[in-house]
């Protein structure tokens, strides 16, 4: 079973900074795309960023070159530098993580992530 618990969320101004970490346990085989997804009330659950193990990056074009990924595979933990934070990056942030071949699918509670005007 793999458990993934996100920490980091919070309320903060525009223009502000958050870093968000997201801890994976349990026993799972190594590998995987790791990645952050945000939903907002009403809206459809949108992927943010994945990295791969070979730590290649892919973003979202609302967050580029404002939001960092990042990846430990020693420590298990995922991370996501939020820069200059925009109230419209208000929503759940969510941890996931997947395997190909039907291998697994998990996600993690969510966090709230709310930016001020």
């Amino acid at each position: 079973q793999v458990q993934l618990v996100e920490s980091g969320g919070g309320l903060v101004q525009a223009g502000g900074s958050l870093r968000l970490s997201c801890a994976a346990s349990g026993t799972f085989a190594s590998g995987g795309i790791m990645a952050w997804y945000r939903q907002s009330p009403g809206e459809q659950r949108q992927l943010v960023a994945s990295t791969d193990t070979a730590y290649r990056t892919n973003y979202a074009d609302f967050v580029k070159g404002r939001f960092t990924i990042s990846r430990d595979n020693i420590k298990n933990m995922l991370y996501l530098q939020m820069n200059s934070l925009k109230p419209e990056d208000t929503a759940v942030y969510y941890c996931n993580l997947w395997f190909g071949g039907g291998h697994g699918n998990y996600w993690g509670q969510g966090t709230q992530v709310t930016v001020s005007s």
